[in-house]
């Protein structure tokens, strides 16, 4: 259990911006992860791909991997942002549920989980996709997520599993952060 001491750092929710915020979350540290060094990331994955798109006005903003003032960035990033800090990222086969995934296992096999949800916002005429980071923390897991106050502990792994079969039947996917071991 954790103690009455532990910190949990949580950002919250600014534009669309909810994958700098997950990844600062995860990695429980401000500024960890920016918007500058994920837009470097997105620029230098552009200029991998063997399929270049062609250029157009909106290109400014709607570049491949990101929007450039929203931010808005896809699972592209997101892994490439990962691998750079040494994870393994393996996307959840949804097939299977929750109860597949090792949730009372070492805190550092299991860094942590990373949902891609859908969100509809302003009664349901906007609909988007939202990343949220879950995180065992001293024994607890608590849900991340950027769009909420303050950082929710779950009280058991069963709630856990319940929460992420819920999101899991509602579209959303499962990516578990694994840290690679040395």
């Amino acid at each position: 259990m954790t103690t009455q001491n532990t910190q949990i750092y949580h950002e919250r929710q600014k534009l669309q911006f909810c994958l700098i915020h997950t990844l600062n979350n995860l990695f429980q540290k401000k500024g960890e992860f920016t918007r500058a060094g994920l837009n470097e990331i997105s620029e230098k994955l552009v200029l991998q791909e063997t399929d270049k798109k062609k250029w157009t006005p909106l290109s400014v903003l709607f570049k491949p991997h990101h929007n450039a003032i929203t931010g808005n960035y896809d699972i592209n990033v997101l892994m490439a942002a990962l691998e750079g800090k040494g994870k393994t990222v393996i996307w959840h086969d949804r097939r299977n549920g929750a109860s597949t995934i090792d949730l009372d296992g070492p805190e550092d096999d299991l860094m942590g989980i990373v949902l891609n949800i859908s969100v509809k916002k302003y009664g349901g005429i906007w609909s988007s996709r939202h990343w949220l980071s879950v995180r065992k923390i001293g024994g607890v897991w608590y849900n991340l997520d950027s769009d909420l106050v303050s950082p929710e502990a779950f009280k058991s792994t069963d709630e856990v599993r319940g929460f992420l079969d819920y999101m899991i039947g509602h579209g959303g996917e499962i990516l578990l952060v694994m840290n690679d071991k040395q």
